[in-house]
């Protein structure tokens, strides 16, 4: 608030926008506050109940009324409160009208279509945590946290990605970047203030919560460093760190971030040093609620600073995807001009390290686990990094060939691989339940593969309706133009290539088992039934490659001297078509080679059985002959054959 009061007119000044006036400046600015610590907390509150209570897994599946619980009731409904009230007033704020201008008819329906994206993502975010707060009101079991945990994520991210983020150069690693640290900041500092809450409450913090609360600790607050200080390379943009207001802001928050490092240290050296009791615990959850509210506070103070990336010369090409792309995408460009993508990097090194740590933990109780599964799984998301961080990444944006390349790669290649993989399989196998001590990560894995969510999520009709429609839905709409004029969206893009990729290759070559398995004659009928849908696809972008190009106003605002669109379109075309074809084909080769090896065993399991006169089928067969040999050899009356009665003449 006192940001917006000492600004004043200035900022809007600089972005050649009229002033909407105090009062809308400030009432914007609480509520920007408002949002942010409500869904802080809200996120925290979340994480704490799903996976940091203390409880045995029979009574972990329940929730119970609880402090966390209704900590989580009452800030979900902040959340939205305060998300409601941004629809309108960021409206007002971002295009500087005065709060009286509502009256007029048609004002707000107008205000919130040139709101510069701000009152959609807002809009988003109130319904998400309406959700949310819905959920957590009528929820009673472990997995009915699952769809709240969910929502929250975009309720979260909705305002950030449309915020400073996506203006200027580097803006693709600016918002990569804004969304890591948004998700990790709001798990780490939100579970500790759900933490502090507790403990002011005058509850106990169980032995095995204050564990991994150091655990989120560990892994966030390195997240959160090194995206905060790329934020502030692309923010700056090249001035210095005390040149300007967001320079400052920036050096008080690193000041804050300090403060709760050094506590999680002290922390987290005292409780290995066994010293850390309540009374040590307290002053430091208190102290770090202080530096947590510190760091919303400037964090809302900024988004009413235009930081200088705002003022930087930029091209189209920039405004557009982030940078330049003055050479043709030939293949040495492609294979050369790499631009990392933060978001699928980072996702690729989580995944890759879990994964080896649960091979790691397997191998060191002697259990075995194929090679070849660790090699697909790596193989894998070695592939959607090429896909997203190489040239071929890189021009994904302005050239629709390169990104049909990209697009099959992600859904139909990746995946494929990924599935070989086995991770479920794997991290159940690499943990343990223990039906007396505290619920754990197979535990968890367990709730959610009998969830009926997932059940339905993995409904085969449903994944191919998906996975075929997500092609037609895309690109003869309009959903795709619009998409790409954004760096978020087309993140969004890609991941939902990926996931519905992976869900749909899950039910055909999969090693781990699906809730909905289908028999293996049903797998091949699902491939060879994808076939000719992607087929002709590619026929309808390659016949219209003269008459009908596909997102044409976003490729010509890019304006890329060796751009061909007919040509770029029909190459997508056929990549589309021999992309969906013969990855399908591969899959039938390996579906017949998994349905061989099945079979094999069956009968070698039958083999073993009937050895050991365990067979099922063999022990009924004994039994019956056993009883028809005890039945007498009696005729209709019960008389034997040579008591027959003789013919009368």
């Amino acid at each position: 608030m006192t940001t917006a009061v000492t600004s004043g007119e200035e900022p809007f000044d600089r972005l050649l926008r009229g002033f909407p006036g105090y009062d809308v400046a400030i009432v914007t600015t609480l509520l920007q506050a408002g949002a942010d610590t409500a869904g802080l907390i809200t996120f925290g509150a979340l994480l704490w109940l799903l996976f940091l209570r203390d409880a045995t897994p029979r009574a972990a599946q329940t929730l119970r009324e609880s402090v966390e619980l209704r900590v989580l009731r009452w800030a979900s409904a902040v959340w939205a409160l305060c998300a409601g009230g941004l629809i309108v007033f960021k409206a007002l704020d971002v295009n500087g009208i005065p709060l009286i201008r509502l009256g007029e008819p048609g004002a707000l329906s107008y205000f919130y279509q040139v709101s510069y994206n701000y009152s959609p993502a807002w809009t988003v975010t109130f319904v998400a945590a309406s959700i949310v707060c819905c959920a957590a009101w009528f929820a009673v079991q472990w997995t009915g946290l699952l769809i709240p945990l969910w929502s929250s994520f975009f309720a979260l991210l909705a305002p950030v990605v449309v915020g400073q983020v996506l203006v200027g150069p580097e803006h693709d690693f600016g918002g990569d970047s804004a969304v890591l640290q948004t998700l990790a900041a709001n798990a780490c500092f939100g579970v500790g203030v759900v933490a502090a809450i507790r403990i002011g409450s005058g509850r106990l913090l169980p032995l095995v919560a204050l564990q991994r609360l150091f655990v989120i600790a560990a892994v966030c607050l390195p997240v959160i460093v090194v995206t905060d200080l790329v934020i502030a390379w692309f923010k700056l943009a090249g001035t210095g760190l005390l040149d300007s207001a967001t320079g400052w802001q920036i050096l008080s928050r690193w000041a804050a971030l300090a403060v709760l490092i050094a506590l999680v240290s002290i922390g987290a050296l005292r409780w290995r040093q066994g010293g850390l009791n309540e009374r040590g615990i307290a002053p430091l959850m208190a102290i770090a609620s202080i530096m947590i509210a510190v760091w919303i506070g400037i964090g809302a103070a900024m988004t009413r600073i235009p930081p200088p990336q705002y003022f930087v010369p930029t091209t189209v090409q920039q405004n557009l995807l982030g940078f330049d792309v003055p050479d043709a995408p030939t293949i040495t460009v492609l294979l050369t001009q790499w631009r990392p993508n933060l978001l699928f990097l980072s996702l690729a090194g989580i995944a890759v390290t879990i994964y080896l740590l649960a091979v790691r933990t397997l191998r060191r109780r002697g259990d075995a686990w194929p090679v070849g599964r660790t090699l697909a799984w790596i193989l894998g998301w070695s592939l959607v990094v090429i896909a997203t961080s190489s040239g071929f990444g890189k021009y994904s944006g302005p050239d629709f060939g390169v990104h049909m390349i990209v697009h099959m790669s992600l859904n139909m290649l990746a995946p494929g691989l990924l599935v070989l993989g086995g991770v479920i399989t794997l991290l159940l196998r690499a943990t343990r339940t223990n039906p007396r001590g505290t619920a754990g990560v197979h535990d968890w894995i367990t709730w959610v593969l009998h969830w009926r969510v997932l059940r339905f999520v993995y409904n085969p009709l449903v994944v191919f309706v998906v996975f075929i429609g997500s092609y037609y839905g895309l690109y003869l709409t309009g959903i795709f133009g619009e998409f790409m004029r954004f760096h978020w969206a087309h993140q969004f893009m890609n991941m939902h290539f990926l996931i519905v990729g992976y869900l749909y290759y899950s039910l055909v070559i999969g090693v781990d088992r699906p809730p909905r398995p289908l028999p293996h004659i049903g797998k091949l009928g699902y491939v060879l039934a994808a076939m000719p849908f992607h087929a002709f696809f590619g026929i309808i972008l390659m016949t219209g490659a003269e008459s009908m190009i596909i997102a044409e106003n976003f490729y010509l605002y890019l304006d890329a001297s060796w751009a061909d669109l007919p040509a770029q379109q029909y190459l997508g075309g056929g990549v589309a078509w021999a992309g969906g074809e013969l990855p399908l084909m591969v899959v039938i080769v390996i579906l017949a080679i998994q349905w061989g090896r099945q079979d094999a065993k069956e009968a070698k399991r039958k083999d073993r059985h009937i050895d050991t006169s365990r067979d099922d089928e063999f022990d009924a067969y004994n039994r019956m002959l056993a009883r028809l040999a005890e039945r007498p050899t009696t005729g209709p009356r019960g008389r034997t054959p040579d008591q027959r009665e003789e013919p009368q003449a």
